[in-house]
């Protein structure tokens, strides 16, 4: 549970901080299920790729089933997204002085900064994102 949030927290991080010099991957890179254009982080650089998925949605008659292979595209798919987190239960640390009779100051800090990136929670989670240097930079 919480190495998860901890890589979502310096996922979020990575993208936000560098949001604002940001621009589209003049490069499309062909994976097996399709083609995939992704973003050009220019601190550090590198080209980031958003919510790769690498199996199809575990929803319906597929939930608590082995992973299935997802369906394939033809066209660039933009991976310019994060895709939502898979569930998971959090500590509850909205009343901090509660929070702290359990947790260490340092965690309930980590948790307050964190928690607002779990909000968008699915099933459909399946999805990778993927940070790759720039070649010569």
């Amino acid at each position: 549970d919480f190495a998860i949030i901890i890589v979502v927290y310096i996922c979020s991080v990575c993208i936000r901080s560098t949001a604002v010099g940001h621009k589209y991957s003049t490069r499309v890179v062909r994976t097996k299920y399709g083609p995939l254009r992704g973003l050009v982080l220019q601190h550090p650089p590198v080209e980031v790729f958003l919510g790769v998925p690498y199996a199809t949605p575990p929803l319906g008659s597929l939930r608590y089933m082995p992973p299935v292979t997802p369906s394939m595209w033809r066209s660039p798919r933009l991976a310019d997204t994060f895709s939502p987190v898979c569930p998971q239960r959090a500590p509850h640390v909205a009343n901090r002085t509660e929070a702290l009779l359990e947790l260490p100051r340092g965690r309930v800090a980590f948790l307050e900064r964190v928690l607002p990136l779990l909000v968008n929670q699915s099933e459909d989670c399946l999805y990778l994102n993927i940070y790759v240097p720039r070649a010569g930079e």
